[in-house]
């Protein structure tokens, strides 16, 4: 008997295997391509498309070119390395540089999908690092799109572009522009505009999503001119176009610095150099400096981003808003977003044995050093004002995560959705804020159990993880993510998050200047978590009142704030121990190199004293 049930089951699983709907082979501008097909049961079935190639391989420092096309049936069956880019530890590099494919996800039901919404994904990484795939773990990768893409009914693209000095290098003017990595983006959106039909696709109806620098990507995506009617809706989490870290406005500072480690002039000459470099040598020329604190937050260290091109970019982005007028936006944040960040600038702050005492100052004083100390005692006042006689641990460190999380992520953020609403013609405006606790919070975790959502802890949610790896998740987790996907996918159909046949927990309204609403999502989420005027104090502070205060230190120059508790006006200085910073930087690098200790140090010293 159960011989018999064994092979009935065989049987069935062969004949809906085999009957599955499946576009097969697809023709592309550039020849044809075939898939796989997988079974999801139910009679539904998805065909996945993995290392399409979008453009050719790219030349250094140059635009994006038109792939040349292939002969036969190219076999995309498996990912394509990433761009060329830094190991974890900096000290080598991984992946290719062709390396412009994307990865396609088609779920069918009863027959071969025709007309589905589009959601294209852009991975962040802060613009050094990641691929289309993201992150595996037991050949589960991070950004596959198959949860959503099933759950949703929507094609799922991700796409590959360069990454680092690769990416993002730029001397500031027409002789190496940069951006190329936005370039990239770019290419692989108009691939799909041009050619997802043939995949069942709607072309008319392109979601563009991303997090982090990807997020900020979408933003830039939507602001540029060169997207115009390409792009239907948008997502950014955890990043705009307006965050401190979005923009480089002294690219050349750090490209001359690449020059001088790939043995490149730093004069006129220097783009050609580099551009004949090779691009192992240029990319690990490129490292994130790692080294931080609250005097010197690691945020100001990520040099290596998108310029003011006068092409891609011809205005600074809060001027370019026009652009996205007709385009549908969803943009928000994890409630914790900056404590990937102050936690390296404040490494104490995750751990409850040791304590903090002026380091939420000095992080402020960081951040608002162009406005001196009138500055720093606003933001101060303006941070501590709840605090009490005697706050806790607790409350300090939180406000730290809180300081880095707004000036980082937040405020800009709610800066773009108030720009977006503001210049909308057709476009609807959504804002959210994620406060999943993460899940590595609590006692002998590694982080405090006061923890909310790091950042990137939302993307297992709305790639749909606790689905695909159950065992590593509770229901609760399973909520989340089953309303985020819903809300994601309802809003790629209709430009609404809360109408597109799936159902979520909490309607969602519009955000506008007159009633900025937004939803805080997790898994608790009801009526209640719908609110307003998302930590108005904080956005009120710093984009009203610190940019009103009289500017006392250029953001470029010799000018510094000695910070302590005695500051006051008289604590901006100039060229800080500037006789010794020339020795160093100067002098002894032009001396000749001398055979004997006894004869260096009569040099160092001898040019030491004339200081």
């Amino acid at each position: 008997m159960m011989l018999k049930l064994g092979i009935l089951f065989a049987v069935a699983l062969f004949l809906e295997t085999a009957s599955a709907a499946s576009l097969g082979v697809v023709q592309t501008e550039g020849g044809k391509v075939e898939g796989k097909s997988i079974s999801l049961g139910s009679g539904r079935s998805m065909d996945i498309f993995l290392g399409v190639p979008f453009a050719d391989a790219p030349g250094t420092f140059e635009k994006p070119r038109p792939h040349r096309g292939w002969d036969g049936i190219l076999q995309a069956k498996d990912y394509k390395p990433r761009c060329l880019q830094l190991t974890v530890l900096m000290n080598d590099y991984i992946g290719s540089t062709d390396c412009l494919y994307l990865n396609i996800w088609v779920p069918h039901g009863s027959s071969v999908s025709a007309g589905l919404p589009v959601m294209v994904w852009i991975y962040g990484g802060a613009f050094l690092v990641g691929g289309s795939m993201g992150a595996n773990f037991l050949d589960n990768y991070l950004y596959s799109g198959q949860e959503i893409a099933d759950r949703g009914n929507v094609i799922v693209v991700t796409v590959g572009y360069r990454v680092g000095t690769l990416g993002f290098l730029s001397s500031g003017g027409s002789d190496l522009p940069g951006n190329y990595g936005l370039w990239d983006q770019q290419a692989a959106i108009a691939w799909v505009h041009r050619n997802i039909r043939s995949f069942g696709g709607d072309p008319g109806n392109i979601t563009v999503f991303g997090e982090s620098a990807g997020g900020a990507s979408v933003s830039f995506q939507t602001l540029t001119p060169h997207n115009k009617g390409i792009i239907r809706r948008a997502i950014s989490q955890s990043g705009v176009a307006l965050c401190p870290w979005g923009i480089n406005r002294n690219p050349r500072k750090f490209a001359e610095e690449v020059a001088q480690k790939v043995n490149c002039p730093t004069d006129n000459r220097m783009a050609a150099c580099l551009k004949m470099a090779d691009p192992g040598a240029l990319t690990l020329a490129g490292p994130l400096d790692v080294s931080a604190s609250p005097d010197n937050p690691i945020v100001f260290n990520l040099v290596l981003s998108p310029v003011i091109d006068g092409d891609f970019l011809p205005d600074d982005p809060s001027h370019l808003f026009h652009n996205a007028a007709e385009i549908d936006y969803i943009a928000g944040v994890n409630d914790m977003d900056g404590h990937i960040f102050t936690a390296l600038d404040v490494p104490s702050i995750n751990s409850d044995l040791v304590t903090v005492s002026d380091d939420v100052r000095r992080l402020l004083g960081a951040y608002t050093k162009e406005k001196g100390a009138v500055g720093l005692n606003n933001a101060y006042s303006t941070y501590t004002s709840n605090w009490g006689s005697n706050p806790s641990q607790e409350t300090i460190k939180k406000t730290i995560v809180g300081v880095g999380t707004d000036y980082i992520f937040l405020v800009p953020t709610q800066a773009a959705l108030y720009l977006h609403a503001d210049h909308a013609t057709t476009g609807r405006t959504y804002s959210y804020l994620f406060s999943e606790p993460n899940r590595l919070g609590g006692p002998l975790l590694p982080y405090p159990s006061w923890m909310g959502a790091d950042h990137a802890d939302d993307l297992q949610y709305v790639f749909g993880k606790p689905f695909s790896t159950p065992l590593g998740y509770w229901d609760n987790h399973r909520r989340v993510s089953g309303a985020m996907i819903s809300y994601w996918t309802n809003f790629a159909k209709t430009g609404d998050p809360n109408n597109g046949g799936s159902s979520v927990p909490v309607n969602w309204p519009k955000f506008t200047r007159s009633a900025p609403q937004f939803i805080e999502i997790n898994s608790d989420m009801n009526n209640n978590y719908v609110q307003q005027k998302m930590r108005m104090p904080y956005v009120n502070f710093w984009t009203r009142i610190l940019p009103s205060l009289p500017t006392v230190i250029p953001t470029s120059g010799d000018m510094f704030l000695e910070i302590n508790s005695d500051m006051n006006q008289n604590y901006i200085r100039q060229e800080m121990r500037l006789c010794y910073v020339h020795f160093w930087t100067s002098i002894l690098p032009s001396l000749p190199t001398v055979g004997s200790e006894e004869g260096a140090c009569a040099i160092h010293c001898g040019h030491v004293q004339t200081c």
